[in-house]
């Protein structure tokens, strides 16, 4: 018996008090994940076979082991596998808010499952710009999940900072991207000792109105955007349509940062036909050796 309660008194203190807040890489692959469907190609056909594992859609979580809270960052297809990552910590089986970058099917979506056909969740917090809260409410079935009040919409403002704790505060950033339903936006995610920034999105770093080398030198982790490596991955197909920067051209960008600074930038969100995805590729090496990182499901960053 004595044991039995020392075990829990542990795990109390663990819980509450003992552990800072911290960020967990919960997916790193574009919309569609990995292997994307309907690809028989060398790059998802190990995948498809189970030679090598499945990569789930771009998602970081945010934990606060003090409160036991967590929350999500973007609403992914692959949603209930990520919330169950969490809930290691939280001992809960449904996060405390989920804050949306933009209407791209990889990153709303997973919304799905908190309506009433699946986990028929009250009033998770969802956290939203204006354009994407309006899509939400104004488009089936995202529209029954609001008058079921399944989610309840929270508004947000580019720039306008959110205090999520007395110890965690969060700001969306607006970024220019293929705005068909909503605005995009980023994230600059503050917690009592670090800080971090999550761009997933964006066209060209040339189209932005802010500099991405102020940003990563003013925060201690960058999860930006990785979609391609380079423009050869899509023969055929017009890349303008689609202009995310390739990891090329973002290495290029940020070549004159120190060491220490390149080391906080961590590609995230990559195609099916992104090298990177296999730790193993010339062009892992090639991202590792000039200094700067790979995000991978599983990795923490104490905030």
């Amino acid at each position: 018996m004595r044991f039995s309660f020392l075990i829990i008194l542990i795990f109390n203190l663990a819980l509450h008090g003992q552990e800072a807040p911290f960020i967990q890489v919960l997916g790193t692959a574009q919309d569609a994940g990995y292997p994307h469907a309907g690809c028989t190609k060398s790059c998802c056909m190990k995948a498809w076979s189970d030679s090598i594992a499945h990569e789930p859609v771009s998602c970081l979580g945010l934990i606060d082991p003090d409160s036991g809270q967590s929350w999500l960052f973007d609403a992914t297809p692959d949603l209930p596998e990520q919330m169950i990552s969490l809930q290691e910590v939280t001992r809960k089986n449904v996060v405390d808010g989920i804050f949306l970058t933009h209407a791209h099917i990889g990153h709303y979506t997973g919304l799905m499952y908190l309506g009433r056909e699946v986990m028929g969740t009250r009033n998770i917090p969802v956290y939203a710009m204006p354009r994407m809260e309006e899509f939400l409410k104004t488009n089936g079935p995202w529209s029954q999940l609001v008058s079921l009040k399944n989610i309840e919409l929270r508004s947000i403002v580019g720039g306008e900072k959110i205090n999520l704790t007395e110890a965690i505060q969060i700001t969306p950033i607006l970024v220019p991207h293929r705005d068909e339903f909503s605005e995009t936006v980023g994230y600059l995610i503050k917690g009592p000792n670090k800080s971090a920034l999550f761009i997933p999105d964006i066209d060209k770093w040339s189209q932005w109105d802010r500099s991405l080398i102020q940003l990563i030198q003013q925060v201690d982790w960058a999860f930006i955007d990785a979609t391609f490596f380079d423009g050869n991955e899509l023969p055929g197909r017009d890349m303008s349509e689609i202009p995310h920067p390739f990891v090329v051209e973002s290495m290029a960008l940020l070549v004159g940062l120190p060491n220490d600074q390149k080391a906080r930038v961590h590609f995230i969100h990559m195609n099916h036909t992104n090298p990177m995805l296999d730790p193993q590729s010339s062009a892992t090496k090639k991202v590792l050796e000039a200094g700067f990182q790979i995000a991978r499901t599983g990795m923490r960053f104490g905030m």
